[in-house]
């Protein structure tokens, strides 16, 4: 009989540093998705306070900090990553396991907003795009979460199946504003 041996979504290919900037796995822990029950969103913000210490996130917005964080994920959805979920928020909202689904890189460094403007059509430049703001969007032609975590640091998920695809893309354009110095 086969050993099955867990390997995380980036193993091999990560971490990358290019130029002033890094590109690292995250593991992130448990992550669920959290969709409210009709009418139930102000009752699900309140259970997630007291429950995690943060409010329901607000569309294109994520709360919480590293380690334990809510990150709107679409309409009617948030992405509670880091703890389980306590029980008490099935009173107010469907939870769905998702922790083996992402792959989870954390762009950080001089230069991580022009690589990510090679690659995702939303303007992430820190005037309009601050801490805490998340969006889903195209990264390249993969589907994502980018979320800015610091002055220069951003949170970003992908399909899990689609992690060498990811860490290729984000190396490439790490390399290409590296190489303009």
């Amino acid at each position: 009989m086969a050993e099955l041996i867990a390997k995380s979504p980036c193993d091999g290919l990560l971490p990358v540093t290019i130029g002033g900037m890094s590109l690292m796995e995250e593991q992130p822990g448990a992550m669920w998705a959290v969709a409210p029950f009709n009418g139930q969103e102000k009752a699900l913000s309140q259970a997630l306070e007291a429950a995690h210490g943060m409010a329901f996130p607000a569309a294109n917005r994520a709360t919480g900090k590293a380690g334990s964080r809510a990150v709107w994920f679409g309409r009617g959805m948030a992405l509670l990553i880091g703890p389980e979920p306590d029980a008490k928020l099935a009173e107010h909202a469907a939870l769905t396991d998702q922790s083996d689904a992402w792959a989870v890189v954390r762009l950080e460094g001089q230069g991580a907003e022009d690589v990510l403007a090679r690659l995702v059509p939303v303007d992430l430049r820190a005037a309009v795009f601050k801490r805490g703001h998340t969006v889903r969007s195209e990264l390249k032609h993969m589907l994502a979460s980018v979320t800015r975590t610091g002055p220069q640091a951003f949170q970003i998920m992908v399909f899990r199946s689609m992690a060498k695809t990811l860490v290729h893309d984000l190396k490439t354009a790490m390399e290409a504003v590296a190489a303009r110095g």
